[in-house]
């Protein structure tokens, strides 16, 4: 039974890992969930295949320099901030529905201001201490 677990483990790692490279080209295909997916299942079925994802530069860009770190260039943002924008401007574009755009309006901004407060929250925090030094 335990075999059959870390077997699963490891295919549906391993799927969740190529939807979430696929992702890095289809920007309606979510990288970095798939990859904290992958690294979950990974971590739970082969220790092998864990370090060798997490170690990898896939890892390091979308999972630990985003998510455990918070860094993001600025250049970054402004790319991430587009491709949520053509996300979204795509359904606003495509559906004629006036509370549906206004919706998409307000979510976008609301995405824009806590993104850039989450990733530049540690920026500010940095440059606190160095004032205070």
């Amino acid at each position: 039974m335990n075999k059959i677990k870390k077997s699963l483990f490891i295919i549906l790692g391993g799927i969740s890992f190529g939807l979430g490279t696929l992702g890095l080209s289809l920007p309606f295909i979510p990288t970095v969930p798939f990859y904290m997916l992958t690294s979950f299942l990974w971590l739970r079925s082969s220790e092998k295949l864990y370090n060798k994802f997490v170690q990898s530069t896939y890892y390091q860009k979308y999972i630990q320099e985003l998510i455990i770190e918070k860094k993001m260039t600025t250049k970054g943002l402004v790319k991430l901030f587009a491709m949520i924008f053509i996300v979204f401007l795509i359904p606003g574009i495509l559906v004629d529905n006036l509370v549906m755009r206004i919706s998409l309006v307000i979510v976008y901004v609301l995405h824009l201001i806590f993104l850039t407060l989450y990733f530049k929250k540690k920026e500010r925090k940095n440059m606190s201490v160095r004032v205070e030094e």
